[in-house]
């Protein structure tokens, strides 16, 4: 492999400086490794060194004696740290010492014999798991995946006879836990839950998996009462995370011990921040639009692929993915047509031989560049990658390493691209590496007492087992005011021993784990019949409106049909050179207060608000230019959304003191708002569509010139909360990346939104940098 430096020129052959903003290195990493712990069976260390794992990694013991003490822990290392062997190791050598037991007395019946329960957010990551432990060839492990595809034929032999089962929360809530006295035994002998991934559980998902675990738990409790190990040790495995501890510990209910200093070897990495330049296109409002991320990305894989360097680009869209892959095997086949074969696209949907068919060809070198969507979604273990790129900030820092993460993975050197799309918080990030580098990453924000997402819960866990006023502790302060509105709703009965669920209907069915309300919305294909997919109903109207591009699995659909009453949507394949974006007009009402803080003349609060908001037209842009080349009105009702908002509350006087005249107050307003919305995953571990803005010179409840940034779900995500914290770190870079931007008036880098209903319009950057610095005089 070139070096370093050599291959930060092939990014572009020779980079324009403009392009090339900086160029931080991640030094290398020396391993440090840790005996193997007396406590370990022999056959266990025996059956790690046939893989040639002879040494263990400090972490991974420090993570494995914890969980072997019975302390719930989490261990948060980088990518390829090796976190499965900490958390394998406690569970394989538990099992195969109970096994041992069996076998050597095969007369007298064995009750305790320990299981362990693995949780993985994907399909995916458990059959690559189930591959690792397979691949040990310990005879007594009995290792089997149980989900939606299993067998029913091999459900029973599964729960009875498998000792280490591999699940994923969705079949946890609607096949294990209101089947509970099915798996009794099972529980009765559960040593170890291992939770992978664990930094995935962020938002409303991450809101019903901790009330999930909370269920878990209590069922465990239950079928635990006398036996060795009354409660099963929690081992969650994480990408880098801030507090990774607490965030676990939130997770499932009960303190937790974490391991995050990372002890394997890693060689360094260049990681260059790329802007993609301007372009003479003009967007609304006249400013000029710079090229895509896609674009930009393609023409990078392009020139490291054709120069055999083996690079993987990361992009948050399944039609990002596919459009870079084409568009780099189109600039290939211009410089050598044996190049085009090298380069695919992964996406979701493959089926497994096809995902095997793309690690065995990275791995050998066949493919030479790869675009992807999430790492997550990717799960591969493949060393000897040399670059990554990442095409759009991918979510959260936490991300961003491990995305790069993937190169150098055998320990050599490695470069890692992060291009710039056109989003104020890439712009900010673009000039401001030290937001990456030099604070710690996220932490894992979500919300487990959100009423819309605990009152389902609570339901299904009573329909598991009656709900005891000893237990209302472990589903949080507000739950026994949630457990009598249910009684009033005629869900639930009180009695003196608890709550009691008696309605008819399945309690686990009013819980969508992947949702936030409103239902399931089928995506039918109109030639064919055939069931696409779903989608949340409060996305329709963003998503699924007629006229708008619905993508599935890399195929692009024209929507025909929304049909509400029906919860269906009917479309038809197309192939489409553009891309659709819904525009909505919103209002919003504060309900009530429950936090603020004042800032001189300014004040911050959070609290709860109901915002109506209605779709209202839809716009075609160009994938490659996101030139706007149409737009048409849509006829949808309003929605109403009762959610968690933080506003910022500032007076004239203090605007009329900085400068600002009573006419600039709406662009300056407008403009800071959508760069706030933009720079919010900065300091909250979310998506700009997780979220929502209104501003307003002149707003009903507060009187004053208002700004509202809001959670885009039923009760709230814990997003905004996490704005209203860290409010000062949040306007000082929202601030500077209005700042840093090049551009003269304001432009989708900045202040610009690809959702805004009021086609961006006014806008005032300059002035939006003038209120800033009001809001921000007094901050503390």
């Amino acid at each position: 492999m070139a070096a370093p430096n050599s291959l930060i020129s092939l990014l572009g052959r020779t980079p324009d400086p403009e392009q090339l903003r900086h160029v931080h290195t991640i030094p290398a990493r020396k391993a440090v490794n840790e005996p193997w712990p007396d406590w370990v069976h022999p056959d266990v260390v025996a059956a790690y060194g046939t893989l040639g794992i002879h040494q263990p990694y400090r972490h991974q013991i420090q993570a494995a004696d914890l969980a072997h003490s019975g302390q719930h822990v989490v261990i948060a290392t980088g990518t390829a740290s090796g976190k499965s062997l900490a958390y394998q190791l406690p569970a394989l050598d538990a099992i195969h010492r109970s096994e041992l037991r069996v076998l050597s007395d095969p007369g007298k019946i064995h009750d305790d014999g320990a299981v362990t329960l693995y949780l993985s957010p994907t399909k995916a990551l458990a059959a690559d798991q189930l591959a690792a432990i397979r691949s040990l060839k310990l005879p007594t492990v009995r290792a089997e995946t149980y989900d939606g595809d299993t067998d029913v034929s091999s459900r029973r032999w599964i729960r009875d006879h498998a000792n280490f089962i591999l699940a994923n929360p969705d079949m946890l809530h609607f096949g294990i836990l209101p089947n509970h006295t099915w798996w009794a035994r099972f529980f009765r002998r559960l040593r170890y839950v291992i939770v992978d991934e664990a930094h995935s559980y962020r938002g409303v998902f991450g809101s019903h998996v901790a009330n999930l675990m909370r269920r878990l738990r209590r069922i465990c409790a239950y079928y635990g009462a006398g036996t060795s190990f009354p409660e099963p040790v929690f081992i969650a495995a994480s990408a880098t995370a801030s507090d990774p501890g607490v965030s676990f510990g939130r997770l499932i209910g009960a303190p937790v011990r974490e391991v995050s200093e990372d002890c394997s070897p890693h060689g360094s990495t260049t990681v260059a921040f790329w802007e993609p330049a301007l372009t003479d296109v003009k967007g609304e409002n006249g400013a000029k639009q710079r090229r895509t991320a896609v674009a930009e990305t393609a023409d990078i894989l392009a020139n490291l692929v054709s120069s055999r360097v083996r690079t993987i680009a990361f992009i948050k869209s399944r039609r990002g993915a596919e459009s870079i892959a084409s568009i780099t095997k189109r600039l290939l086949d211009e410089v050598d047509p044996s190049l085009p074969g090298r380069v695919a696209a992964y996406r979701s949907g493959y089926l497994p031989e096809e995902r095997r068919a793309l690690e065995q060809a990275l791995r050998s070198g066949q493919l030479l560049g790869v675009s992807s969507t999430s790492a997550l979604e990717l799960g591969i273990d493949i060393s000897g990658l040399d670059a990554v790129l990442v095409a759009g900030w991918p979510g959260t820092r936490a991300s961003l390493f491990q995305q790069i993460g993937r190169a150098g993975r055998a320990g050599q050197d490695a470069i890692a691209a992060f291009v710039a799309s056109d989003d104020p918080l890439d712009t900010y990030l673009v000039n401001h590496p030290e937001a990456i580098f030099d604070v710690s990453v996220e932490a894992t924000v979500f919300d487990p007492g959100n009423p819309y997402v605990l009152g389902p819960h609570l339901c299904a866990a009573a329909a598991e087992l009656p709900i005891g006023p000893a237990e209302l502790d472990l589903f949080g302060p507000t739950a026994e005011g949630l457990l009598d509105r249910l009684v009033v709703q005629g869900y639930l009965r009180k009695r003196p021993a608890g709550w009691f669920w008696t309605h008819p209907e399945s309690a686990a069915g009013m819980v969508n784990l992947r949702a936030d309300g409103g239902g399931p919305v089928s995506i039918v294909d109109a030639e064919t019949g055939s069931l696409l997919g779903t989608m949340d109903s409060p996305q329709t109207h963003y998503q699924a409106h007629t006229g708008a591009i619905y993508v599935h699995q890399g195929d692009s659909y024209l929507v025909e049909d929304l049909n509400e009453a029906d919860h269906c949507v009917m479309v038809r394949r197309v192939n489409p050179d553009f891309y659709t974006t819904a525009r909505d007009v919103t209002q919003i009402e504060v309900l009530e207060t429950s936090r603020s803080v004042q800032w001189g003349d300014i004040t911050v609060h959070f609290g709860d608000v109901k915002v109506t908001t209605q779709v209202v037209s839809f716009q075609r842009k160009a994938l490659i230019s996101n030139e706007i080349l149409g737009e048409e009105p849509l006829d949808l009702g309003a929605r109403d959304l009762f959610t968690k908002a933080v506003w910022f509350v500032v007076d004239n006087r203090s605007l009329h003191g900085a400068g600002l005249v009573e006419a600039e107050f709406p662009g300056a307003l407008h403009a800071a708002e959508h760069a706030a919305i933009g720079l919010l995953p900065l300091v909250a571990s979310s998506d700009r569509w997780d979220i929502g803005g209104v501003s307003t010179a002149l707003h009903a409840d507060t009187g004053v010139p208002t700004i509202f940034v809001y959670d885009g779900h039923p009760g709230g995500a814990g997003f905004a909360e996490r704005g209203f914290e860290k409010a000062k770190i949040w306007l000082t870079a929202t601030r500077e990346a209005i700042k840093a931007c090049e551009c003269d008036a304001g432009c989708p880098s900045c202040v610009q939104s690809p959702k805004c209903g009021n086609k961006n319009n006014p806008l005032d950057k300059a002035a939006a940098i003038t209120l800033l610095d009001v809001l921000l005089k007094d901050a503390s």
